[in-house]
C-alpha cells in the first residue's frame, strides 16, 4: 500500500471518527452535504436505538449537532452494503425517532450506499415526506404540541430528511467539494490539494501508516472481507444474468416451435430448426 493511502470511510466511521478530536472530518462531510455549517456536539450512545439496526454489515453513527441557526439536530450516517435497505428504513426509522430525537428540531438520515438501489442517473438523492391533497393540491400541516401550545408544522419539519449517496453511480472528475467527498467515499482517494471541508483533516487523521501494525492487520482483513463480499455478489449477479438469458433462449425456442406448428410445419422440420425433441414439440 502506498504511503499516501488513507483509511476507508466505512472503517473510519466505526473507529477513528467517533473520537472528538476527529469530529472535524464528519463536520466537513455534513457541512458539504447539508449546505450549511454543522457543528457536532456529541456521538449518541443509545443501545435501544441500535437494537433494530443490529447488523454486522451496517456501519452507522448517530450524531447530535447544531446547525447554523444553533438549533439541535440529530444525524444518522450509515454505510450500507446489502439490498434490504428500504425495508430497514421503513422499520428502523420509527425506533430511531422514538428513542433519540424527542428534544431536537430536525433529524437527518444519511445513507452511503454501496449497491444498486433502483433506477436513477444521479449519485445523490434527497427526500422528505410530503402530503398533498389529491383534490385540493394543498399541503397538509401536522398538529404538534410544544410547551403547552398547539403548533402547526409541515411534515418535513416533523419527519426525517433522507440523503442517499449512491457511490457506485459517481463516475466523473471531482470538481466540487461534494464530488471530492463522494470520490473519497468510493475510492478512498483524497487529492493532496483539496480544500473541501473535512478532507484536509481526513488527510491528516486517516493515514493508513499512522495505524499500529495490529490495527493495519485488522483493517486489511476488513478490506479483504469487503472484496470477497463484492466478488460473491458480482458472481451471483452474473450467474443470474446467465440463467435469465438461458431461460429466455429456451422460451424463445418454445415460442418459435409453437408458431411453426400452428403454420402446419412438420414436427421433424420444427425439431431440426429449434433443437427441441419430438416429445417436447408434441406437448405444445
Amino acid at each position: 500500500m502506498q504511503k499516501n493511502s488513507y483509511i476507508r470511510f466505512d472503517w473510519a466511521i466505526k473507529r477513528l471518527l467517533r473520537d472528538k478530536a476527529n469530529f472535524s472530518v464528519l463536520e466537513g462531510l455534513l457541512t458539504v452535504l447539508l449546505c450549511e455549517e454543522i457543528r457536532i456536539e456529541e456521538i449518541i450512545k443509545d443501545e435501544k436505538a441500535y437494537c433494530v439496526w443490529d447488523d454486522a454489515q451496517t456501519d452507522r453513527i448517530d450524531i447530535k449537532a447544531k446547525d447554523k441557526k444553533g438549533d439541535d439536530i440529530v444525524i444518522r450516517i450509515q454505510n450500507m452494503r446489502k439490498l434490504y435497505y428500504l425495508e430497514r428504513i421503513r422499520f428502523g426509522t420509527p425506533a430511531f425517532a422514538e428513542h433519540i430525537y424527542q428534544e431536537v428540531n430536525k433529524v437527518y438520515l444519511v445513507s452511503i450506499l454501496y449497491f444498486d438501489l433502483g433506477k436513477g442517473n444521479d449519485y445523490l438523492y434527497h427526500g422528505q415526506n410530503r402530503f398533498i391533497g389529491v383534490h385540493t393540491n394543498d399541503e397538509l400541516l401536522i398538529t404538534a404540541k410544544e410547551e403547552g401550545a398547539i403548533i402547526q408544522k409541515l411534515p418535513q419539519e416533523v419527519f426525517p430528511e433522507y440523503y442517499l449517496i449512491r457511490v457506485n453511480e459517481f463516475n466523473q472528475v471531482a470538481k466540487t467539494p461534494l464530488e471530492e467527498w463522494v470520490k473519497y467515499l468510493k475510492t478512498g482517494i483524497i487529492d493532496p490539494d483539496t480544500t473541501a471541508p473535512g478532507l484536509p483533516e481526513a488527510r491528516e487523521k486517516l493515514r493508513y501508516y499512522d495505524m499500529s501494525p495490529e490495527e493495519r492487520h485488522e483493517y486489511d482483513e476488513h478490506v479483504n472481507a469487503i472484496m470477497i463480499q463484492n466478488d460473491v455478489l458480482n458472481t451471483a449477479k452474473l450467474e443470474g444474468h446467465a440463467e435469465g438469458r438461458a431461460e429466455g433462449r429456451a422460451e424463445g425456442k418454445l415460442e418459435d416451435a409453437r408458431n411453426l406448428k400452428q403454420l402446419g410445419v412438420s414436427i421433424d422440420i420444427i425439431a431440426q430448426a429449434t433443437g427441441l425433441s419430438r416429445e417436447e414439440i408434441g406437448k405444445l
